[in-house]
């Protein structure tokens, strides 16, 4: 018999994403910003200009799902994307206004849901935790 999905860590990590990113939707109301866009906003917003690839870098999100997700913010006014000098290929991304307003307010909610995710297991636990996904991506 194979393995137990309560035993899978592939199983497990998933399945905590889509809890996460279900209470990050539901705390968010009827803004229908993503989890997903809001890591992307929050790296443009802690590096003004970046390239698309360095927020592939920087998010870990694949660069067709990247560029997608920069579609959608660019359609919503939250990004603005231009040529690089250097690379007349690349693009410099940057938040608009309306992406730093979005940034701003929403960041605090998902703060809240990991808060909330976080809030069943001891602190220890909870640093044991970040510790061990932290592990687990830097081998990437």
């Amino acid at each position: 018999m194979g393995q137990r999905l309560d035993q899978s860590i592939t199983h497990l990590l998933h399945r905590a994403n889509q809890t996460a990113a279900e209470r990050f939707a539901k705390a968010l109301g009827d803004n229908d910003l993503t989890a997903r866009q809001l890591i992307v906003l929050a790296a443009i917003g802690a590096q003004d200009g970046m390239s698309q690839t360095d927020i592939v870098a920087a998010t870990g999100i694949d660069r067709s799902t990247l560029a997608d997700i920069a579609r959608r913010l660019l359609k919503r006014g939250l990004i603005a994307r231009r040529r690089t000098k250097k690379d007349a290929r690349a693009y410099a991304v940057s938040l608009t206004a309306a992406g730093r307003k979005d940034l701003a307010s929403s960041m605090p909610i998902l703060e809240g849901v990991e808060a909330d995710l976080l809030a069943a297991m001891s602190v220890k636990r909870r640093a044991d935790l970040i510790a061990a996904l932290g592990e687990l991506v830097a081998k990437e």
